[in-house]
């Protein structure tokens, strides 16, 4: 099993930033891909970005490129974790925001969900 711990979320005026962190623990070993994918109310759960771990290859929805950011977070020595930078954040950026990971077989697992509010 695999978990994810999130971290990061909260409220910010538009314009503003906020930096999403997501750690996987357990049987990690098998680790495709890891990202961030969000809801909004009465809306589909969508693909925000993803990272490739096996070569840094990064998809993003066109929404966000150009403002947000996925990386490897170095400061997690030896740990499968990224970190979503979310630069000039919108009121249509306002979500739950999940982080995902896809290990090969594909197995999906996904952690419990961060709220981000942006406020005009």
């Amino acid at each position: 099993q695999v978990q994810l711990v999130e971290s990061g979320g909260g409220s910010v005026q538009a314009g503003g930033s906020l930096r999403l962190s997501c750690v996987a623990s357990g049987r990690t070993f098998d680790t495709y891909t890891m990202g961030w994918f969000r809801q909004a109310p009465g809306q589909e759960r969508e693909l925000v970005a993803r990272l490739t771990f096996s070569s840094d290859q990064t998809v993003y929805a066109d929404s966000v490129v150009g403002r947000f950011t996925i990386s490897r977070d170095n400061t997690k020595t030896g740990m499968y974790a990224v970190v979503l930078e979310m630069n000039s954040l919108k009121p249509d950026d306002t979500a739950v925001y999940y982080c995902n990971t896809v290990h090969y077989g594909p197995v999906n697992y996904w952690g419990q969900g961060t709220l981000v509010t942006v406020s005009s």
